[in-house]
């Protein structure tokens, strides 16, 4: 159903009075083994119920929780939700997107404080970081990063390949994972069959693991698994889930949970 754009105007004023209000939700889209079809990861996504009762998408409101910095109080919400509702899911890790912001301002003591309320084991976390945002001091942002990983948080750089930045933050940055942009995925055509080779290649030279955005169709999926992908996410396996929806799939915390894949057995 598409929202009301005369709905998507937002303020900071509305999205502070929307958190109050428990508006906001996290849906969950899950990531599979490219070798295995079995669900290794779950990434957060954010959505905000509207007074129509309709969902409103991060593009909606995100833009102006960047420039407002209510980006920081957004992402702590998501991270204690996600780690909350994470604890259901035994054996699978959970993704969260993390804004530049956020690492500006106590983050590290943020999520060890998470962590210890919530009880959720760090190995299951991880944070993604787009390319689309630019990080301004990158020494601080390294050393907050690599304080993240030493508590056995998992790194990622999502978007990866629609900006300049990328190699930059690959040379820059502790990373443990990287998410090639849908972009690439869509077409699939010879041209982008070799990009995406190639991004395999270095994140694989790089001791990374690879994942691939925006898998929609069975064509894609043989693509990337032959292009060594590691992972696979998109509409071929799973629309982002509410969490009750996240738990059925499990099986009520079991870990064996296992997705449509095509020529999976």
């Amino acid at each position: 159903m598409t929202v009301d754009r005369s709905e998507t105007a937002f303020t900071r004023d509305d999205l502070a009075q929307a958190l109050q209000r428990n508006q906001f939700t996290l849906y969950y889209q899950p990531i599979v083994s490219a070798t295995t079809a079995r669900t290794v990861t779950v990434e957060a996504l954010m959505r905000m119920r509207l007074p129509s009762g309709q969902l409103a998408s991060p593009q909606d409101f995100l833009e102006v929780a960047e420039q407002s910095g209510f980006v920081c109080d957004l992402g702590e919400w998501a991270l204690q939700r996600a780690c909350s509702e994470g604890l259901n899911w035994p054996g699978v890790c959970v993704a969260v997107n993390i804004s530049p912001k956020q690492l500006q301002f106590g983050f590290l003591n943020t999520v060890r404080r998470i962590l210890n309320e919530t009880g959720f084991p760090p190995d299951r976390l991880e944070l993604e970081l787009t390319e689309h945002f630019p990080v301004e001091d990158m020494p601080r942002a390294y050393a907050k990063l690599a304080a993240l990983r030493k508590l056995g948080i998992r790194v990622a750089l999502d978007d990866f390949g629609a900006g300049y930045s990328g190699l930059i933050y690959l040379r820059k940055l502790p990373l443990d994972k990287i998410k090639i942009d849908r972009a690439f995925v869509e077409s699939m055509d010879p041209e982008s069959d070799i990009l995406v080779r190639s991004i395999v290649q270095l994140g694989r030279n790089l001791g990374l693991t690879v994942t691939a955005e925006g898998v929609e169709t069975s064509e894609q999926q043989r693509a990337l698994i032959e292009a060594g992908c590691h992972e696979l996410q998109g509409y071929l396996f799973s629309r982002p889930l509410p969490c009750a929806d996240i738990n059925t799939l499990f099986g009520c915390g079991s870990a064996s949970a296992r997705l449509r894949i095509a020529g999976a057995s």
